[in-house]
């Protein structure tokens, strides 16, 4: 059970910190939201880690998932993706049922 952070991922997670001069420490999660139901967050942060949180680390970048939110994002790989009609982060989650024509929002 993990969260697994693919290299571009991590490596756009470094270089964002290093724009902003805060840590490599990226929060992830689920809010309700978006014509499916839930949607994804994200977070360049410098809030530590809480009590309950999941860490996971790829080459210096950690990413952040709180307790509710990892029910949702178990078995998930976060990646960075460049394309020409847009570049981000992109969630590869397999817990999804349905999603949204633009991908932003999903039902599990």
């Amino acid at each position: 059970m993990a969260i697994t952070v693919g290299e571009s991922a991590a490596k756009k997670i470094v270089e964002l910190a290093s724009k902003s001069g805060k840590p490599a420490l990226l929060r992830i999660g689920v809010k309700g939201g978006g014509c499916s139901g839930l949607s994804y967050f994200l977070d360049l942060t410098e809030k530590p880690p809480g009590k309950f949180d999941k860490v996971f680390e790829r080459n210096g970048a950690q990413v952040v998932v709180d307790q509710k939110s990892y029910l949702y994002l178990n078995n998930t790989e976060l990646i960075w993706e460049e394309k020409l009609t847009g570049q981000g982060f992109k969630f590869m989650n397999p817990n999804i049922k349905n999603s949204c024509g633009c991908g932003e929002s999903f039902t599990v």
